[in-house]
């Protein structure tokens, strides 16, 4: 399928839930929108899926204008943050039923079927099971069992994994990016997290406040964000920004520091430099500059240490794998390759210096 939205937007009241925008679907691919709480990402799917009517602009798919055709009349899965289950049907009734309303297949084809997607999401031993009988996280991973099964042309889902567990969303995120690739579905993935992003693939749209702001391959979206609010979008932890100015080796810190980083103009006032929280270290490698400070907070978050730090360019959060302990007030010097660096203009609309080294 391929879809295409063109100068569409939706206004709910005086409230503006998203401004113009033309975004067109690469078919048979993952498309991830990104983007936090209220960025749009609902208000964009529900246009798609033909669950709301756009306030202007046109929606049309395999180029014909389908706009204000109701979802009940359109070819498509959704699953929601929120599990949707038939509660009267057992588990296995609920993943076949969309095989049984689509016809032509027999009882053992739909059966294997359902036998395979319920082993994936690790659901098999409640197949004789009533929905109300399972834990939220099983329910979910039945209503996604169900719209994999149902093999529509275009599969919406809209943070299918934010209510399981840690380990669980880890195993799904991967099994669910074979099953993507494995099938012929126009996939749009709504998410909050980077990371869930970054491990799907395909192409990534970054969004905030309504408006799309970059889109395109995923990789290079992540490494090339063109401005600084996509930067902060697509990093988690956020982007450390730094205050900086052009000097003549490239930019230099409002600590003193100067790093080489290219500058293809000349700028006259102050530019802003992003390093990403990975980027820096506490040990030095050939080629690093320091950057000295105090510990002001240390974070152990799974296998990862995120460290606060206060320097003289600015507060800067480094996250270093595995577990790290530190106290408050010791002193401790973070390194940089300064190839990693990003650097934005004046207003941070544009990004004049990428990373020569991808981070």
């Amino acid at each position: 399928m391929e879809l295409k939205l063109e100068g569409v937007s939706k206004q709910v009241g005086a409230a503006t839930h998203l401004y113009p925008l033309d975004f067109v679907l690469h078919p048979r691919a993952v498309t991830v929108l990104l983007g936090a709480t209220q960025a749009g990402k609902t208000s964009l799917m529900r246009l798609m899926a033909g669950l709301d009517a756009p306030s202007q602009g046109r929606v049309k798919v395999d180029g014909h204008d389908v706009t204000g055709v109701p979802v009940r009349e359109r070819n498509v899965a959704m699953v929601y943050q929120q599990f949707i289950n038939y509660p009267s049907m057992t588990v296995a009734d609920n993943i076949a039923s969309p095989l049984k309303l689509r016809g032509g297949s027999t009882r053992a084809t739909i059966a294997k079927r359902v036998e395979e997607l319920a082993r994936k999401l690790h659901i098999e031993p409640f197949l004789k099971r009533l929905p109300a009988e399972l834990s939220g996280g099983q329910q979910q991973r039945v209503a996604l069992a169900r719209a994999l099964a149902k093999g529509a042309p275009l599969m919406l889902l809209d943070e299918p994994l934010v209510n399981l567990d840690y380990k669980l969303r880890e195993e799904l995120r991967e099994e669910l990016s074979e099953l993507f690739a494995a099938g012929d579905s126009t996939v749009v993935y709504a998410t909050t997290e980077p990371t869930e992003a970054l491990l799907l693939g395909g192409y990534t749209a970054v969004m905030d406040a309504g408006e799309v702001l970059q889109y395109g391959p995923t990789a290079e979206v992540f490494h090339r964000p063109k401005s600084i609010r996509v930067a902060r979008a697509f990093s988690d932890p956020p982007m450390n920004l730094v205050e900086a100015r052009a000097a003549s080796l490239g930019v230099q810190l409002s600590s003193g520091l100067q790093l080489m980083v290219p500058l293809q103009k000349s700028f006259d006032s102050g530019l802003t430099v992003g390093l990403r929280a990975g980027a820096l270290r506490v040990h030095q490698r050939p080629g690093d500059v320091a950057l000295p400070g105090k510990v002001e907070l240390a974070e152990i978050s799974g296998s990862d240490t995120f460290v606060h730090v206060h320097t003289d360019a600015g507060e800067l959060v480094a996250q270093l794998t595995g577990v790290h302990y530190f106290d408050l007030g010791q002193p401790i010097t973070l390194y940089l390759d300064p190839s990693q660096a990003y650097v934005f203009d004046p207003r941070g609309d544009l990004l004049v210096a990428p990373p020569a080294k991808g981070n």
